[in-house]
């Protein structure tokens, strides 16, 4: 088998090393010729939408998948009318844009915080009337770790946010007062089998995962049935093959969809050594029309993201049960470098762990 993929960050690179586990070759297709997946596997570099470049790049393909949303929907459209496509064009569509990804929940009986759809300030004004206050306003598009968002605490914060996300097409959210952030990860098969790993708990700081622990401690099974739930009624709605992520906030009624994500995830990097199946394999077992792999744990794991500047990775090597994955990306601040896994018996031995690696990092 040959697998296309769209896109050649670290989650591609991550999709290489599962691909060559599996004796599938991969070929990515970015727009950077140092893209950290060309590291491990063929890099097209070309702009998403060079027609050229997309021939040349589907030559010889079995299927094209995708490890980030940002592409051009109409670059898509274009392979999915030559080649297979998966996850569905569908699915890339609903969730690159805000409004139709709550849409779709919304469609689908599952909750989500108080929401509008802003086009233009005086509908911003608006729409914060219909939420309340506190709020925040998103960009429907390519917003991420934080970024194409604004707080809103008063009305007067409307004008700063509006400048703050540039005019851009935009949705006004409710602010949650939430117990804690969760997510769970999922992998549906061409046959239509659905794997479900265990719900994770996640933290976040300006916007960026820094730390997310699995199995998430004290979830009440009918949460985590809830939760499979969701991701299931998502996944069959939209005839999903591959893995998905959804993030949810926990409040005491169950729990609020934030936002899903058509590819594998940061918050299930743990799953690699966590699991007996990592997520990236399990995407490729799906997109080929494989059988999916059991999602089964192996006692506790926490995941650190390495952001902005390197680490002393001899040191943290030292470090029993811990797993460094660094990208080979040059430091910038807020970037993603690399993730730091840990695995142990217990939440007492992860915690343990993660205190030592925190240390590693705060050293300058």
């Amino acid at each position: 088998m040959k697998v296309g993929v769209l896109g050649g960050g670290q989650l591609g690179q991550m999709l290489a090393e599962a691909g060559r586990r599996l004796g599938i070759g991969l070929r990515f297709l970015a727009p950077d010729a140092e893209s950290p997946a060309g590291r491990r596997a063929e890099l097209v570099v070309a702009q998403y939408d060079n027609e050229a470049a997309l021939t040349h790049f589907i030559d010889g393909l079995d299927v094209v998948t995708y490890e980030f949303e940002n592409i051009p929907i109409a670059a898509v459209r274009s392979l999915a009318e030559r080649t297979v496509v998966r996850p569905s064009v569908e699915a890339l569509e609903t969730a690159q844009d805000r409004a139709n990804e709550k849409a779709c929940f919304e469609t689908l009986g599952i909750p989500t915080p108080r929401w509008a759809a802003a086009g233009t300030l005086r509908e911003a004004r608006a729409g914060l009337e219909l939420v309340g206050i506190p709020a925040m306003l998103k960009t429907r598009r390519h917003g991420y770790d934080g970024k194409g968002q604004a707080v809103i605490r008063e009305r007067a914060d409307v004008e700063r946010g509006w400048v703050t996300v540039s005019g851009a097409p935009s949705v006004v959210e409710s602010l949650v007062s939430f117990t804690r952030e969760l997510s769970i990860i999922a992998a549906r098969s061409v046959a239509g089998d659905i794997a479900f790993y265990p719900l994770v708990e996640n933290h976040h700081s300006e916007g960026i995962l820094r730390f997310s622990l699995a199995p998430a401690p004290n979830v009440s099974e009918s949460v985590q049935k809830r939760a499979r739930e969701y991701a299931g009624k998502i996944m069959e709605h939209l005839g999903y093959v591959g893995v998905m992520a959804i993030e949810f906030f926990e409040v005491p009624d169950g729990l609020l969809a934030n936002e899903m994500a058509p590819r594998v995830h940061n918050s299930g990097h743990w799953s690699i050594e966590g699991a007996d199946t990592s997520q990236f394999e399990n995407h490729l077992r799906a997109v080929t029309g494989m059988e999916l792999g059991s999602t089964e744990m192996h006692g506790v794991c926490g995941m650190v993201n390495v952001i902005g500047q390197e680490p002393d990775v001899a040191r943290l090597r030292e470090i029993p049960d811990v797993h460094v994955h660094m990208y080979g990306k040059a430091p910038a601040p807020r970037r993603k470098l690399g993730h730091i896994t840990v695995t142990a018996d217990d939440l007492d031995g992860v915690r343990r762990a993660v205190a030592q690696v925190r240390a590693v990092l705060a050293r300058k």
